[in-house]
């Protein structure tokens, strides 16, 4: 983790667990500006972004995407700079020599919010169409909560400590995004 401004090699910065030894996600990176590329298991650059809190970017990555966030390389700086950043994240693509899924094909499943309606069954989606808006609303916070259940139990295994809290507003519309 460095903090000039210069553009570092990918390659010359340290993999941090994405996870440490006591479930916690590197909570040194809390309120810091920067970029992060984030790796899977096999150390497979799977998203390179910037953020004004790397923490919390983290934290929502590990949400959206838990099969793929094991490592991560950090860049700080000081201020915040989208230009600077931009170079940063496109020079990290341009070293790994192809886009990220990431930062190409799945970039909405590492960005927006879940989408809990996906997983609705053919039951759940039939109750649906014929509900009212009153039991629609009922039924996505439904589905909505079954998905946060399985994500927390497959967070829970990979022994994640830190606390997990989504905005029960968008479970409403069977979207899931931490508060």
């Amino acid at each position: 983790m460095t903090s000039d401004t210069q553009t570092p090699s990918l390659q010359a910065l340290d993999y941090i667990p994405y996870l440490d030894d006591s479930g916690n996600l590197p909570e040194e990176l809390q309120g810091k500006i920067g970029i992060y590329a984030i790796f899977n298991q096999e150390k497979t650059l799977q998203l390179v972004n910037y953020s004004r809190d790397i923490y919390l970017s983290l934290k929502q990555h590990l949400v959206r995407q838990p099969k793929s966030c094991y490592w991560v390389k950090v860049k700080t700086i000081e201020r915040p700079n989208r230009t600077i950043l931009e170079t940063i994240r496109n020079a990290w693509i341009e070293e790994n020599g192809m886009t990220p899924s990431g930062n190409g094909t799945d970039e909405a499943a590492w960005n927006q919010p879940i989408d809990a309606k996906l997983a609705m069954t053919d039951e759940e989606k039939s109750s649906y169409e014929k509900s009212d808006e009153l039991m629609q609303i009922k039924l996505l916070k439904k589905i909505a909560r079954r998905v946060e259940s399985q994500i927390l139990e497959e967070l829970q295994t990979r022994g994640l400590q830190a606390e997990i809290r989504f905005n029960p507003k968008l479970k409403e519309q069977g979207l899931l995004d931490l508060k």
